[in-house]
């Protein structure tokens, strides 16, 4: 199975500023582009930090805030790789508190933006996608059953397995592989077995 990575999902052309970009310029690039945060590069493309439309309110609302880049932004820019899985990625937002991560090449150059909303894009694949891609690569190519010795059901990213497969151990690994296939929100398991090979002493 082939999952989408960051590279993938991301904004390729990524909007950006300089540290000495003005308060001004920001809020017109926030506007003009319709996002909420924009990386802050320094001069080999590297991202320094990152400004937001809260550190622009924060300004407006506090004294003593700098009016630039340099002094407005959140530092240092959490980042992304393009290689990295959508899970990663969800999990380092969630953990950093972020809501867009600047994607970077091997030399740490910015070349993307990943945001929520690209990955929210995985959760509305279609349903027959998600089918196709369980019986195929999962059921045939990784388990090596026959396509309908499983039946698999679809609805709104909502997988429901049904049948029997040979032993009670395989249960979990389908299980398992299912929800790691994009757009999968749930797996629900009427899966059967002929023998159970999880209790001790059990005869091969």
């Amino acid at each position: 199975m082939r999952h989408r990575s960051v590279g993938d999902l991301m904004t390729p052309t990524a909007v950006s500023v300089r540290p000495e970009s003005t308060f001004k310029e920001i809020a017109r690039l926030l506007d003009e582009y319709d996002i909420t945060a924009v990386p802050v590069v320094d001069d080999e493309g590297r991202p320094v930090g990152v400004v937001s439309e809260a550190d622009l309110i924060r300004r407006q609302t506090s004294a003593g805030v700098g009016s630039s880049a340099r002094e407005l932004m959140t530092s240092p820019a959490v980042v992304a790789e393009p290689g990295w899985n959508a899970v990663r990625a969800a999990r380092t937002m969630e953990r950093r508190g972020v809501k867009r991560l600047p994607v970077v090449d091997g030399d740490g150059r910015l070349i993307g933006v990943l945001s929520r909303s690209d990955l929210v894009q995985l959760f509305l694949r279609r349903d027959r996608a998600i089918q196709e891609e369980i019986l195929e690569d999962v059921v045939v190519r990784t388990l090596g059953l026959a396509p309908s010795s499983l039946t698999v059901e679809v609805a709104d990213g909502r997988v429901t397995l049904s049948g029997t497969v040979e032993r009670k151990s395989m249960v979990t690994v389908v299980v398992r592989l299912c929800e790691s296939v994009d757009g999968v929100v749930d797996v629900v398991d009427r899966l059967g077995f002929d023998r159970d090979d999880t209790m001790l002493g059990t005869t091969p």
